[in-house]
């Protein structure tokens, strides 16, 4: 069959097997070359860098560039956890599942371990196998990235299911948003989220799995003296913030932020050890195109960063939080990462760098459909969200036939 793209409301529902394999080789590749100009030596090598990582959300986006990058930079030997939807030799299976197909096959070749669990990382017998296969390895977990992203979590002791939703708080928001494949602008609305749901989504999404993940290894005795676990979250800049940092989402990343301050504490004391959350930069998701106001920033800033050489993708910024934040010590030991004042890494510096916001505020003012081209980097955006399923992808040819949907050649 020949595989194209099929976009319902600014949200791609299927995945190309060979482009996703591509997409993630691209980035270890990436990855690679930045070994070789840093002259990062990995773990085989005699480097001091994180020997045995946990990637909580592995599949995609920052958690996939996260695991690339501690594999192909510093030699770790992985654990992957993430919750995919299988192919059949007939039917598609989701991005990530690709995703990992290509991550395992890429670490195999090179002789480093890497283990994928497709199990919800939210349930306890996840966590259980996650500790039998670190014991199993007779090894203990020297870093912990936390990059969940999901709708749902379903408490593990109540068994009741939560969902998280994109809403402003107290009153309704509307914003201008684009069309990414027609170019049209309109006006978004959201409706303020009741109590309820902002609780729900902190529920989901905030810092309570993470915490009971970092207590049930501590208890397992599976995290190495020195550990260092961090999770990944957004402020963006004003003009967002009615919808984000200031909506429901907003209020479960700050509690994310706040389980990061508690956990620093719990894990200096245990085990030396120390916990961050690293405030990214704002890219392409498979969500962000349809929140109010966030495709047309993108689009704008796309633009500004890469007239200014500042742009990154997932795999420049999970690289650059490694080798500039992360593992800064000694022969890549491991630092002590700059952080705020309220102890979040900061790797979100080139989107918020004044000049940059001030260029983006004034493309925002004037951005009419008549000048989006001129003002905004929609070709740019709408690859971004192509490739993240494994559509636009160079080197990949979409007219060739696609015998079987459970492979990525």
């Amino acid at each position: 069959m020949i595989i194209k793209p099929m976009i319902r409301s600014n949200i791609c529902i299927n995945a190309h097997p060979a482009g996703c394999a591509r997409e993630t080789e691209r980035q270890i590749s990436y990855v690679k070359e930045q070994k070789q100009k840093r002259g990062t030596k990995s773990v085989k090598e005699g480097g001091r860098g994180p020997a045995t990582v946990l990637v909580l959300g592995c599949s995609t986006g920052y958690g996939l560039a996260s695991r690339i990058s501690a594999a192909f930079e510093y030699g770790s030997d992985t654990i992957g956890v993430s919750f995919e939807k299988e192919p059949s030799e007939t039917r598609g299976g989701t991005p990530g599942w690709y995703n990992n197909m290509a991550f395992d096959r890429a670490a195999g070749k090179d002789g480093l371990k890497a283990v994928t669990l497709n199990l919800d990382a939210f349930a306890d017998e996840t966590r259980t196998a996650v500790i039998d296969e670190v014991k199993k390895w007779g090894k203990t977990i020297d870093l912990v990235v936390y990059s969940l992203a999901s709708p749902v979590r379903v408490d593990p002791d109540t068994k009741v299911m939560y969902r998280s939703v994109i809403k402003p708080e107290g009153k309704e928001y509307s914003g201008l948003t684009v069309d990414m494949m027609t170019g049209k602008m309109l006006t978004a609305s959201a409706e303020p989220a009741t109590e309820e749901e902002v609780r729900n989504t902190v529920k989901v999404m905030g810092g309570e799995d993470w915490a009971r993940w970092i207590k049930t290894l501590t208890e397992a005795g599976v995290l190495s003296q020195g550990v260092r676990t961090v999770a990944y979250s957004y402020i963006g800049p004003e003009l967002s913030h009615a919808i984000y940092r200031n909506g429901t989402i907003g209020a479960a990343k700050k509690d994310l932020e706040a389980t990061a301050l508690r956990l620093n504490k719990q894990l200096e004391a245990a085990l030396g050890g120390c916990a961050y959350v690293s405030e990214n930069k704002g890219l392409v998701t498979r969500s962000s195109a349809v929140i109010p106001i966030i495709s047309l920033y993108l689009s704008i800033m796309f633009k500004v960063m890469k007239g200014k050489g500042t742009h990154e993708g997932c795999i420049e910024q999970m690289e650059r939080l490694f080798a500039e934040r992360l593992y800064t010590g000694e022969n890549s030991a491991a630092g002590i990462p700059q952080t705020d004042s309220e102890h979040r890494i900061r790797i979100d510096d080139l989107e918020m760098d004044p000049g940059t916001q001030s260029e983006i505020n004034k493309r925002m003012a004037k951005v009419t459909e008549e000048n989006l081209n001129e003002l905004a980097d929609m070709k740019g955006y709408k690859h971004d969200f192509l490739a993240i399923n494994g559509f636009d992808v160079p080197g990949v040819d979409y007219e060739k036939d696609v015998t079987r949907m459970d492979v990525i050649d």
